[in-house]
């Protein structure tokens, strides 16, 4: 029997990510999360074969997430569902461990292709991903600033989009108010923006 964790602060997308599993396999053993602390608490007491996780969580470092779990549970595959741009995230992601990148805008049979390729521990990568590597391979240029960031500032460029403040993204790294405030600025400095209307105009530019 196949085990899944669905790791994502809505209940409607997890419930529907639910019923489709329940359809591809019978049996299957699924819980849910709504957040990293509540994802690390499941993983604790029980294996998966697959993992499941949205992008930008409340107080949830999803990048940490994912190396996290590649470290302390090598044999658990994990499969990114986000509507988080797949141009910014998707590299990242694939770097840190996960398996896969699936927009939730992908059809039903895309998203059945992507959760079968996972679960059996090999990769997933969409035609429009493979394409924009292959762009950027020929071309040997970043495709946009955010590429530019440093692990942490990208974390937390990720945090601040998801409506996290100073003190909220301090939480969630586990870091002092203070080295959140110099990442910060230290990431405004890098994409020259002043403020966070600025970034989210930046963001929307590409596509995040």
């Amino acid at each position: 029997m196949k085990k899944f964790l669905l790791v994502d602060d809505h209940q409607v997308v997890r419930s529907g990510i639910r019923s489709l599993l329940l359809t591809m396999f019978k049996p299957a053993e699924i819980e849910e999360a709504p957040g990293g602390d509540e994802a690390v608490a499941k993983l604790k007491k029980n294996s998966f074969d697959l993992v499941l996780m949205d992008v930008q969580m409340p107080n949830t470092d999803s990048l940490g997430l994912v190396e996290y779990i590649c470290t302390q549970y090598p044999g658990t595959n994990i499969l990114m569902f986000s509507m988080s741009a797949e141009n910014i995230y998707a590299k990242r992601f694939l770097k840190a461990g996960a398996k896969g990148f699936l927009s939730k805008d992908a059809s039903a049979d895309e998203i059945a292709k992507a959760i079968n390729l996972t679960i059996n521990g090999r990769r997933y990568i969409s035609e429009s991903l493979a394409n924009l590597l292959a762009e950027e391979s020929v071309a040997d240029r970043k495709s946009n600033p955010f590429d530019g960031l440093s692990k942490r500032e990208f974390e937390i460029v990720s945090l601040l989009l998801a409506g996290n403040g100073i003190s909220d993204i301090s939480k969630a790294l586990s870091l002092q108010v203070s080295t959140v405030g110099t990442y910060k600025a230290r990431l405004f400095e890098k994409l020259n923006i002043s403020n966070i209307l600025e970034l989210k105009e930046l963001a929307t530019s590409y596509n995040i």
